[in-house]
């Protein structure tokens, strides 16, 4: 898969999912930080999943139609279990992703929610 890793989310994260065979590339390597707006749309166009910690992704998404090619919230994952989740969301939900899903991980729990129609 491809990613697009927030800052926030780890470069430990990062590097385990180069690891695991797959594209990542990290924010904190673009410059100074855009903006979430325009990082969702940064990932859009390059066909990456977006990977972050912070909640407002959805907000973006769902009341102001940022386009997207999938996102995963990791919202209050310590650091130490967001490699070991973020491997059961790719096992368990790589084809949702695949399909622009918004995958979220609170409380030990996987969401999983369908984009907005464009």
């Amino acid at each position: 898969m491809r990613f697009l890793i927030d800052r926030c989310a780890g470069r430990r994260l990062a590097d385990s999912l180069r690891r695991g065979g797959h594209d990542v590339l990290e924010a904190r390597t673009l410059g100074p930080d855009p903006g979430d707006r325009a990082l969702l749309e940064l990932a859009e166009s390059l066909g990456r999943v977006f990977v972050t910690i912070d909640t407002d992704f959805g907000e973006l998404i769902y009341l102001h139609d940022v386009p997207h090619a999938g996102l995963v919230r990791l919202p209050d994952v310590p650091a130490e279990r967001r490699i070991a989740l973020m491997s059961e969301v790719i096992e368990h939900h790589g084809v949702d992703l695949d399909e622009r899903a918004i995958v979220t991980v609170r409380s030990g729990r996987i969401r999983v929610s369908r984009p907005p129609p464009v």
